[in-house]
């Protein structure tokens, strides 16, 4: 029995004054209209209508429901005019979930400018190092980084690819010197990030001479790249940082670049969500923002890595030692 449909044949039939009536303004016919009632009469074990040849009169427990019943369908329509607009204007609460360092670097800086074009949506953001279960509903749409992604239901949109590279502090690099080639790790301390996707004491360096893999160790380890840059710039020793974490430091001299032809752990940026027949507007509108604004960000962090690389090889080139004619070094530098 669909008794919110029932409730509504009673109460039109009421507004209506009889069956027929009623059967008409909604299309159906009287005998369909009186099952209706008499379905809601037998599942309340209540007469709600006493009838006769001429008229319908509610019986006092009909009153008492008719009033129930304008309530209830008035809150059923105000929910579902609610929910249809959800689909239309992005308003309400929007459930976050990103992996903890690219959710401070990209995400964060991301919600303010979304939020400033739809100041009506909320957001609850969540940072953890593992995936929850979007079908749950504790999150409606999470950005992850990872090499590829598992084979699922959840609706994936690739906003772009980074990648990982070795860093140290200038005190760190004063003190211990820089390592010349991946092999030379061995003889530093090297700072341990731990990450659900991957051996974190193994380094897989790529290379202009191809992929070079490092057994590493350390003093330090820790779950959080922005840490991990902590410990970094405290001198404790080499670490590996996505870009979106170094690239500030790298910037400002707080952090120094090693092995700066070598790159580690390239990995994809992806929005996910799960796939629903129908999406409302804020998630809607909050992935097609991601999938505008990330891809120009990201792209820009790698461009000012390059950039920033040039310029510490230039300057590496510059202070080398030159051999003269003769086999001589110009030390001049």
């Amino acid at each position: 029995m669909d008794t919110l449909q029932n409730m509504r044949v009673f109460v039109r039939v009421v507004e209506a004054g009889s069956f027929t009536a009623a059967a008409q303004s909604l299309d159906s016919t009287t005998g369909a209209m009186s099952r209706a009632v008499s379905e809601l009469e037998a599942h309340l074990r209540t007469r709600l209508l006493n009838r006769s040849t001429r008229r319908l009169a509610l019986t006092p427990a009909g009153e008492r429901y008719l009033k129930r019943c304008g309530q209830i369908l008035a809150d059923v329509d105000s929910a579902e005019e609610e929910a249809s607009c959800a689909h239309e204007r992005p308003v309400g609460a929007l459930r976050m979930h990103s992996f903890a360092s690219i959710g401070q670097q990209y995400v964060l800086p991301a919600i303010s400018r979304y939020r400033a074009l739809h100041p009506e949506v909320t957001v609850e953001l969540t940072l953890s190092q593992r995936l929850p279960d979007l079908f749950e509903g504790s999150s409606d749409v999470s950005v992850v980084t990872a090499a590829s992604l598992p084979n699922s239901d959840l609706v994936s949109h690739q906003l772009g690819s980074t990648c990982s590279i070795l860093c140290a502090s200038p005190a760190y690099v004063h003190t211990h010197g820089a390592p010349r080639t991946p092999a030379d790790l061995a003889h530093h301390d090297c700072l341990i990030l731990k990450t659900p996707t991957s051996d974190a004491h193994e380094w897989m360096l790529e290379g202009p001479d191809g992929n070079v893999e490092m057994h590493v160790d350390g003093p330090v380890q820790v779950n959080i790249a922005e840490s991990l840059a902590v410990a970094i710039r405290e001198g404790m020793g080499i670490g590996t940082l996505p870009v979106y974490a170094a690239i500030e430091g790298l910037r400002n001299g707080t952090l120094v670049r090693v092995l700066p032809q070598h790159i580690l752990q390239k990995s994809n940026v992806y929005a996910l969500y799960p796939s629903r027949k129908f999406v409302d507007a804020k998630t809607k509108t909050w992935v097609e923002f991601l999938r505008a604004h990330l891809p120009q960000v990201i792209a820009r962090d790698m461009a000012l890595l390059e950039e920033l690389t040039q310029e510490q090889l230039a300057d590496a080139a510059a202070l080398a030692p030159q051999v003269l004619p003769g086999g001589e070094q110009n030390l001049a530098h």
